[in-house]
């Protein structure tokens, strides 16, 4: 998912689309899904991505540690 983007209101709700292809507008937008998103918004992420900018993302700590566990478990399962 690249460019300007329309989504949810439960990921965004100030505005009606960001672009993904704008690395600031990026970064918020994985941050938005790993706390708000539901299931088929976590689906359509690119988890090699999320892994790759995790400690860039600025989360809670105990949702970083959630992910942080997830995706070492996840690696380690390939």
């Amino acid at each position: 998912m690249m460019g300007p983007t329309a989504l949810p209101r439960h990921i965004v709700w100030s505005t009606d689309t960001i672009d993904l292809s704008d690395p600031f507008q990026r970064t918020w937008y994985l941050r938005q899904v790993l706390l708000h998103g539901r299931a088929e918004d976590i689906r359509a992420l690119d988890l090699d991505e999320v892994a790759r900018r995790l400690d860039d993302l600025d989360l809670p700590p105990a949702v970083y540690h959630l992910w942080r566990r997830f995706l070492e478990t996840r690696h380690a399962a390939r």
